[in-house]
């Protein structure tokens, strides 16, 4: 079967924008955040919904840049765009004549069209290079990890990432079969390496080793947290922010900086007053919420989704 080549259009199905643009609704007028924007999706329905907001765009990847570019380009002045990692959200935010966020938005993983371009060697069902690059200026990719890391940590990676209970067979097949050179010869080494009986349900076998690469690769949950305190941070009074994450992994660490928020960091034990001092400077607005049905049969990939909101005190 032949590679597949770059798309020529990032046409993305943002997941869960309703809930998105209601979570943001309460949200004082000013600037937005949209640190991971993709094809521009959620940041095009939030301009829409709210004529009295601007959002600034952040996003690594070439084709997802160019294609929020294209979409986001009608509105002129109220979006701004800059190919930077949401790590780096300071940089972009810092000399804006405008202090303080009025909302964020974190959408977490990887997009549809980066999936299903084989070139890109995120995906476990076309061949494709072992790459996983968000950034394809960085030079860590997939084969690197794959074909070099200690068999221990390789194990460590999977079950960091991804919750991976078959992480030490897995790491031991794959560094008895290494080089490995695609994404089809990496998916067929995972699904032998897991039990049999397993294989048959839960979805493909080698979805959570693809997951804890790319993780690896991009280095997403090690910049994560510190992205969101700095998001909640800068956050004014009123202003909120919406994370959407996809697996387990991401969503206890959206709730960890929620909650770290909500309590000051508070340290004193639970059930007792505090005497720590901390103060919160955040508070959670509703429990996690899952895509509706609709959201799902449109797009099937958005059924691992998960919404939190936070909104500054």
């Amino acid at each position: 079967m032949p590679e597949r080549s770059d798309p020529p259009d990032f046409e993305h199905r943002p997941v869960m924008v309703a809930e998105v643009v209601d979570a943001l609704q309460g949200a004082p007028p000013g600037t937005v955040l949209d640190a991971t924007v993709g094809g521009g999706g959620h940041a095009e329905a939030i301009l829409e919904a709210r004529p009295d907001l601007s959002v600034v765009g952040l996003d690594l990847d070439d084709l997802a840049f160019a294609a929020s570019e294209r979409r986001l380009a009608r509105f002129g002045e109220r979006a701004t765009l800059h190919r930077a990692h949401f790590a780096d959200l300071g940089k972009c935010l810092d000399g804006r004549t405008v202090e303080g966020l009025s909302g964020f938005l974190f959408d977490l993983g990887v997009s549809s069209p980066q999936l299903d371009c084989a070139e890109r060697g995120f995906s476990y069902r076309h061949p494709g290079p072992l790459d996983m690059r968000m950034d394809r200026r960085q030079e860590l990719t997939a084969a690197q990890v794959v074909n070099e890391t200690e068999e221990r940590e390789l194990a460590g990676i999977l079950v960091r990432n991804a919750d991976e209970r078959f992480a030490h067979r897995i790491a031991r097949a794959v560094v008895a079969r290494r080089p490995i050179s695609n994404t089809l010869e990496l998916a067929e080494i995972v699904r032998s390496a897991i039990p049999a009986a397993v294989r048959r349900t839960g979805g493909h076998p080698a979805k959570r080793t693809f997951q804890a690469i790319r993780i690896e690769v991009n280095r997403e949950l090690d910049r994560l947290a510190g992205a969101l305190d700095e998001a909640i941070d800068r956050l004014v009074p009123g202003g909120r922010g919406a994370v959407l994450s996809y697996h387990s992994g991401e969503d206890r660490l959206v709730k960890d900086r929620f909650s770290h928020a909500a309590t000051g960091g508070c340290t004193c034990p639970p059930r007792l007053p505090c005497a720590c001092g901390a103060q919160p400077t955040a508070m959670a607005r509703r429990r996690s919420v899952r895509p509706s049905t609709v959201d799902v049969e449109a797009n099937s990939r958005a059924k691992s989704a998960r919404l939190r909101v936070v909104e500054r005190l």
